[in-house]
């Protein structure tokens, strides 16, 4: 990778450095989605069949309906190797654990005498999850949405997946109690779920990452008058800073520099180091690793708009990853949790030597659907809270609404809202009787 010295650069530079790749600003993306979506809300089932032919090559006419039967799961799921469903076990306990733990906690309290106010959590009733599949089916991205929408209690929950979808990916969700199965990917088939077709249900909010035809259909939906839908988080191609001092292992930061640059041509991957040595170390490292990956090709590509930062000290390390703001922070440090005290945008932060991000991605408990491009900043990973939805209740007495009424009219009064104030003083008159 490039290797720059930040202290050099200017402010001008380092925001340039530190842009996502450029595969990401086709110009020309937002028109061809936008197309898609159209064709889907209007032509339904139909405008999906053509989709799948045109995109993955699959004749949904032909080989099926677009949902899968009980048998087609049933069938898949014998074709998963006992080893394969042994991890699969393994890593939805850990995920149920750590969303369990996150349950709401409802509020009830009286503000003043007389005045009750609660905060409540309802499950969001219907959720759509995208699985992507290609040339990498993410089998844990269905146990990281699958899981919290079962826990949350979501009554009707919808996977979509390019098709043919992969065989593991069936069985993760039947094991997730995911019993609605659609083949179809990209975004049509987030267009399917915002807008529904004639088997498709329409969801209430969309989950999932994507590449950034998915990223960009949720993001247009979000905002198309024909639906109401809401997403997750914008979810795209997938990013990782490491932030390595001296005693970090190249060997180590090369593997989890490569394990997200293989994701995709658009993926990207920073170092940021205080060491030249590592910087170098690392460059020769990567050499070797790439050498015998199998998706070396992609990986190269997504490294050709990566770079390395060699920075005064670990203070301004962590300010270069706050400025860039990570989905993915791996700190391999001699005191990483020195480091951690000043981080504050990533998605999810891995510590220490031996804390790979891979671990995350699969089986230690924590969900691995995180914010991308800089999100992180503001966004949050994806957690329990986002399959349900909080509102508040506010109970009033008669002796609260005389001790608090004169205030909600004064307020009123002075933001001109008559109908406001009287709404209050109609009932205190009524007390005067």
């Amino acid at each position: 990778m490039e290797i720059l010295t930040w202290s050099t650069l200017s402010t001008a530079e380092q925001k340039t450095a530190l842009k996502r790749s450029p595969l990401i600003g086709d110009s020309g993306l937002e028109q061809s989605v936008r197309a898609i979506l159209d064709a889907v809300a209007t032509r339904g089932d139909a405008a999906i069949q053509e989709f799948n032919q045109k995109f993955d090559g699959f004749n949904s006419a032909k080989i099926g309906e677009l949902r899968m039967v009980e048998a087609e799961i049933a069938a898949a799921s014998t074709r998963v190797s006992p080893e394969l469903k042994a991890a699969i076990s393994k890593a939805m306990a850990n995920i149920d654990v750590f969303h369990s733990a996150q349950q709401f906690r409802p509020i009830d309290m009286a503000t003043e005498a007389g005045v009750r106010c609660e905060l409540r959590s309802e499950p969001i009733e219907k959720v759509g999850l995208y699985i992507p599949g290609g040339s990498a089916p993410l089998i844990s991205t269905v146990m990281m949405l699958a899981l919290p929408a079962k826990i949350a209690g979501c009554e009707q929950r919808v996977l979509v997946s390019p098709p043919p979808i992969n065989d593991a990916i069936i069985y993760a969700a039947n094991a997730c109690g995911i019993t609605e199965i659609y083949q179809v990917g990209g975004a049509q088939a987030i267009a399917a779920l915002a807008f529904g077709t004639e088997t498709i249900p329409a969801v209430d909010k969309i989950f999932g990452p994507g590449n950034r035809y998915v990223t960009e259909a949720k993001r247009l939906v979000s905002q198309d008058g024909r639906c109401t839908v809401c997403i997750d988080m914008p979810a795209g191609p997938s990013e990782v800073l490491v932030i390595a001092d001296s005693d970090a292992n190249c060997e180590f930061i090369a593997a989890d520099l490569l394990s997200q640059a293989e994701h995709g041509p658009d993926s990207q991957v920073i170092l940021v180091t205080d060491s030249q040595a590592i910087a170098d170390g690392v460059n020769d490292a990567l050499t070797r690793q790439l050498a015998v990956l199998p998706r070396q090709d992609i990986a190269a590509t997504a490294l050709l708009s990566s770079r390395t930062f060699v920075v005064d000290d670990m203070l301004q390390a962590a300010q270069v990853s706050n400025q860039y703001g990570p989905e993915h922070l791996i700190i391999q440090t001699r005191f990483p949790r020195e480091v951690l005290k000043n981080i504050r945008a990533a998605g999810s932060v891995f510590l220490g030597a031996y804390t790979p991000e891979s671990v995350g991605d699969y089986a230690s408990g924590t969900n691995h659907v995180l914010p991308t491009y800089g999100y992180s900043r503001a966004v949050s990973s994806l957690s329990l809270a986002d399959f349900s939805r909080r509102f508040t209740v506010q109970e009033l007495s008669a002796k609260g609404l005389i001790g608090l009424g004169q205030a909600v009219m004064t307020l009123a009064s002075n933001e001109l809202l008559d109908a406001h104030k009287n709404a209050v003083a109609v009932r205190l008159a009524s007390l005067e009787k």
